[in-house]
């Protein structure tokens, strides 16, 4: 279970926590202000009631009353009679609105079905008070939706720049690893070379010197896409189908026996923008994958379809194929489930097809037992 935790879990964790936390503590709040108004309503109502007694009527001083009723300037309520006609409201604002009975009838609406009416008897007749929450009360009930959009808000942007951040430093340890491989590589081929050169003047078999001499191109020819990874390379029109047909003529001989590679196309020509040798090395990374995933035997299959808006070429084996839980990793620098190997050719390839031919490679279908299917898109 550990290895599935990691400092995302965690930040999303102490996230929810946060926004947990927040909410609780509103809603604490907001209850409390609740509780307040509730109280100051009540207040209200006794004074109105004061008001209207017989012994308000019979010249008691109101002023008092009155300065009480009037500082409530933030509780909206109306005042209806037993029969429901309104007969005042309070701190409702009517005063950009045409159709002020039409609003006030909302908000009784409203009033009814958020708090209980009080009732005023004042003997002869009851009338009703119905009233509203304050608007820092309302406010106080949304702010809590607020805080949430600003912390899922925030956690976005810090999970863009964290990973941003981690894909950067990924990219410069590739970068480094890459040139510092090709460098390594380049003493060992020079001494190579010029074994090679010595061995031609003597009398050994020409033909075994001369296929030496084109392994030796192709290792400096790997030596210079190591070379040139982390710099933007050069890309040329080339015809794609003959660049195909030499890789799987090159790769066939090197093949097992029974394991056939075959160019399926219907085109003698299809003209695309690419940097020749850094796709060979996805094609040649693609068939190799294809041959580690046969058992010395069975087809690999390159066919290339032609479209105005597009090429592409789809490498499909019949092979173990790849269970869907790794195929979400595969592409992942490092992960492999070979015994041997550093699990970058995939994660190379995508990058190379990705970020300097700005096109797509993908996983098009597999299933285990019966092969997989890599796709891969140039658009035009």
């Amino acid at each position: 279970m550990r290895q599935y935790i990691n400092w995302k879990t965690y930040l999303i964790c102490a996230a929810l926590g946060i926004v947990v936390a927040s909410l609780y503590y509103t809603d604490q709040l907001a209850k409390k202000l609740a509780s307040e108004e509730s109280k100051k309503m009540e207040q209200v109502v006794a004074a109105i009631k004061a008001t209207l007694s017989t012994n308000a009527q019979q010249g008691q001083d109101l002023s008092f009353l009155n300065k009480f009723i009037g500082d409530n300037k933030t509780i909206p309520f109306i005042m209806t009679d037993e029969r429901g006609t309104i007969i005042s409201d309070n701190n409702i604002d009517t005063a950009h609105v045409k159709n002020v009975k039409e609003l006030l009838l909302t908000k009784l609406a409203d009033f009814k079905s958020s708090h209980p009416a009080i009732v005023i008897n004042y003997g002869s007749g009851s009338n009703y008070i119905y009233y509203g929450d304050s608007y820092l009360l309302t406010q106080l009930r949304y702010f809590p939706y607020v805080q949430i959009t600003i912390i899922f808000l925030f956690l976005i942007v810090v999970l863009i720049a964290l990973s941003a951040a981690h894909r950067s430093l990924q990219n410069q340890v590739w970068v480094g690893l890459s040139k510092e491989t090709a460098h390594q590589l380049g003493t060992p081929l020079s001494s190579i070379e010029a074994w090679l050169e010595l061995l031609k003047e003597h009398d050994v078999n020409q033909d075994a010197v001369t296929e030496m001499h084109k392994d030796l191109d192709r290792l400096k020819l790997v030596a210079d896409r190591f070379s040139k990874v982390g710099s933007a390379p050069k890309l040329a029109e080339e015809d794609l189908v003959q660049r195909l047909r030499l890789m799987v003529d090159y790769m066939q001989k090197r093949a097992p026996n029974k394991v056939i590679i075959s160019l399926l196309t219907n085109e003698d020509e299809v003209m695309v923008n690419i940097s020749g040798s850094l796709f060979d090395w996805v094609i040649e990374n693609l068939i190799k994958n294809a041959l580690d995933s046969m058992k010395g035997q069975g087809n690999i299959d390159i066919r290339i379809n032609n479209t105005p808006q597009q090429v592409t070429v789809d490498v499909t084996d019949n092979g173990k194929g790849i269970p869907k839980h790794q195929l979400k990793k595969i592409f992942n620098p490092g992960f492999t489930t070979k015994k041997r190997g550093w699990g970058l050719g995939l994660s190379l390839s995508r990058r190379i097809v990705e970020k300097y031919h700005t096109g797509s490679l993908f996983v098009k279908s597999s299933e285990v037992g019966k092969g997989t299917t890599f796709r891969i898109i140039l658009r035009r």
